[in-house]
């Protein structure tokens, strides 16, 4: 429902895009880019994506194939429904009005699905919960990176976010329902 608002607010450019241009503005360039770039950098396919396939590749061999079958569908998802919308909405960038196809932000859903898909996969078989904060760490970094950088806008970010949470919930589910029995107990607990 969020993610739908957020949408029709892009794509009628309504009033929701004032205080998004205004967080925008203030947080733009307040970092050096040297920093921001490196944190964006997190969200790039060849840094996020390899985290993830080693996780699947991991979790089918002990035996995961439901869960690894689901986070790499998941992850194949992404760009069938970024590409798109980038090109239905046709947002300008912050910095960039001249451009556009800035929503959503493909980068914080690369980062938001390789690496909480990877945190679900390898949960089931580590001590502590720190697969999934690691995950939310990495994930926050690269949407910080990318707004204070200036390549999207705070709404950019968080639709990303919203339209990627259902497909992790799918991996949660697939994730838990083919973890083995000894280890499974993680999804009942957690």
């Amino acid at each position: 429902m969020l993610f739908a608002l957020t949408t029709w607010q892009v794509l009628v450019s309504g009033p929701l895009l004032v205080p998004d241009a205004a967080l925008s503005r203030a947080l733009v360039r307040t970092v050096p880019d040297a920093v921001t770039q490196r944190l964006s950098d997190f969200g790039n396919v060849p840094v996020a994506v390899p985290v993830l396939l080693l996780t699947v590749l991991y979790a089918a061999r002990r035996g995961n194939r439901w869960g690894a079958a689901a986070a790499a569908l998941a992850m194949a998802l992404v760009p069938a429904l970024i590409v798109p919308l980038k090109e239905w909405t046709g947002r300008p960038g912050p910095l960039e009005p001249w451009a556009s196809g800035y929503y959503p932000s493909g980068h914080t859903a690369t980062s938001y699905v390789a690496y909480t898909g990877a945190a679900l996969l390898v949960r089931p078989y580590v001590r502590g919960r720190w697969p999934l904060p690691l995950a939310a760490a990495l994930t926050a970094l690269t949407a910080t990176g990318l707004i204070l950088r200036g390549y999207h806008w705070p709404l950019d970010v968080l639709a990303s976010l919203l339209m990627c949470t259902p497909l992790l919930l799918g991996v949660r589910w697939a994730a838990g329902r083919g973890a083995p029995a000894k280890v499974a107990s993680w999804r009942r607990n957690g």
